[in-house]
């Protein structure tokens, strides 16, 4: 992907977010990592429902601002992210962030240290484990370390993750395009908002269906 076809698939996943109710307001941003190494993010503040190709934060390889707006405040999560994301999968190229409303919710009552029991086939297939990384103000360095040691962990375990759950802000998905990761997030919070409503609340699959899942699709779970 060019620089300026990811710079075209930032604005594009952003206004179908946007559209869809995924963000709201200036909330959520989206990256996306470079062939050179550098990055381009959402600038802070930013309307996903309104971006425009040229007015995008570039940024080098070291997540150092070289030209665009001012990028958005969670440029360090980003970083962390494909630094630690790329261990287990080279190609992860896009980072989004949200406030999706069924995945936040759960953040606001007692839960786990993962965001949703595997109740679908396809939140295991196409999503996997969300661990719930404990609240952090927005922008905060430590959030960062957080979560890059939640990847670190999950990876060093032989089942990478492509999501992590901000407590009380958002979650955070990865994929290797922009497209990849929109989708991820779209069963995310679909899993979340079943969950929600689903009274009583259902049981997981079994370990046996989970295990068809990993030997018909290999699936890591």
């Amino acid at each position: 992907m060019t620089e300026n076809q990811a710079r075209d698939e930032i604005c594009r996943v952003g206004k179908s977010l946007f559209e869809r109710g995924y963000v709201h307001a200036t909330a959520g941003n989206i990256s996306v990592r470079l062939d050179d190494g550098g990055f381009l993010i959402t600038p802070t503040d930013a309307c996903l429902g309104f971006l425009e190709p040229t007015q995008l934060a570039r940024l080098d390889a070291e997540a150092r601002q070289t030209s665009g707006p001012i990028a958005s405040k969670t440029i360090a999560l980003h970083a962390a992210i494909y630094r630690a994301a790329t261990t287990f999968d080279a190609q992860t190229r896009c980072v989004i962030h949200t406030h999706s409303t069924h995945c936040v919710g759960l953040t606001l009552q007692p839960g786990g240290t993962e965001l949703l029991p595997p109740i679908t086939p396809y939140f295991v297939m196409k999503v996997g484990h969300v661990p719930v990384i404990p609240y952090f103000r927005p922008g905060d360095p430590a959030a960062a370390q957080a979560v890059a040691q939640a990847i670190q962990a999950w990876g060093e375990r032989g089942t990478p993750i492509r999501a992590v759950m901000l407590t009380r802000l958002g979650p955070n998905v990865w994929h290797q395009t922009p497209a990849a990761a929109m989708a991820t997030l779209e069963e995310l919070e679909e899993t979340a908002q079943l969950w929600a409503h689903a009274q009583p609340k259902p049981e997981p699959l079994t370990e046996a269906q989970i295990n068809e899942l990993r030997t018909t699709f290999g699936v890591h779970w």
